[in-house]
C-alpha cells in the first residue's frame, strides 16, 4: 500500500496559504506602525486596504482551485476553512484601520497600541505554522503560542475598556468610537487563534 503523504502533490495550495499568511503579517505590522505614530498615520489605511484586496484575491484563487481539483492534498473542508479563516484575520485588521480613519481619531490610546502590538505578534507565528504543514512538525507547538497571545489580548482589551470608560466618562461619543476600534483589534487576535486551532486540528487529523 502506498504511504499517505501529508505534503500535497499539488503544492500550489501550500504556496497560496503561505502567500496569504505573509500578506496578513504585512497588514498586521502596518497597523502597528499606523497606531504607533502621533498623530496616527492615516496614510497606512490605504496600504492595509490594498493588502486586504490581495488577501481576497488569494482566498478566491484557493477556493477556485479547490473547486477545480479532483484529488485534494487535504480534506476539502479543511482547505476551505483555512483559506476563509486566514482572510478573516485580514478583514479584522482592515476593519480596525478603516474605523480609526472613519472616526477621525488623531492619537492612539495606550491600550490600542498594546493591542496592535499583539495583533502584530500573532500573525508572525501564522506563516511559520502554515509552513510547518509541509512536515507536520511544529504546528502543535506554535498553536498554543498563538492562543497565549489571544489570552493576553483579552486581558489588554478588558483593561483598555475599563480605562476608556474612566477617562472618557464625560464624552460618550469618544467611548463609542474607541470601544469599536478596540473590539476590532481584539477580534484580529481571535481570528488568529481560529486559524491556529484549524491548523492544529488538521495536523491531528492527518497525523
Amino acid at each position: 500500500m502506498a504511504r499517505f503523504s501529508f505534503i500535497p502533490r499539488e503544492e500550489q495550495f501550500f504556496k497560496d496559504f503561505t502567500s496569504l499568511a505573509e500578506q496578513i503579517r504585512s497588514g498586521a505590522h502596518t497597523l502597528k506602525r499606523m497606531l504607533g505614530t502621533t498623530p496616527i498615520d492615516m496614510a497606512q489605511v490605504t496600504v492595509i486596504k490594498d493588502l486586504e484586496h490581495q488577501c481576497d484575491h488569494s482566498t478566491r484563487s484557493i477556493i477556485d482551485r479547490l473547486n477545480r481539483t479532483f484529488v485534494t492534498p487535504l480534506d476539502r473542508e479543511d482547505i476551505h476553512a483555512l483559506a476563509v479563516g486566514l482572510d478573516d484575520v485580514m478583514d479584522a485588521i482592515d476593519a480596525a484601520a478603516a474605523v480609526t480613519k472613519l472616526y477621525k481619531v488623531t492619537e492612539a490610546r495606550t491600550g490600542a497600541r498594546r493591542l496592535a502590538a499583539i495583533v502584530a505578534d500573532a500573525p508572525d507565528l501564522v506563516p511559520e505554522a502554515v509552513a510547518a504543514l509541509e512536515t507536520k512538525e511544529g504546528v502543535l507547538e506554535l498553536a498554543p503560542r498563538v492562543s497565549q497571545l489571544e489570552h493576553e489580548a483579552d486581558r489588554v482589551h478588558q483593561d483598555a475598556i475599563v480605562s476608556l470608560f474612566e477617562d472618557e466618562k464625560h464624552d460618550p461619543i469618544m467611548v463609542i468610537k474607541w470601544k469599536e476600534i478596540l473590539d476590532f483589534l481584539e477580534a484580529a487576535t481571535d481570528r488568529c487563534e481560529d486559524v491556529a486551532n484549524r491548523l492544529e486540528g488538521t495536523v491531528v487529523k492527518h497525523g
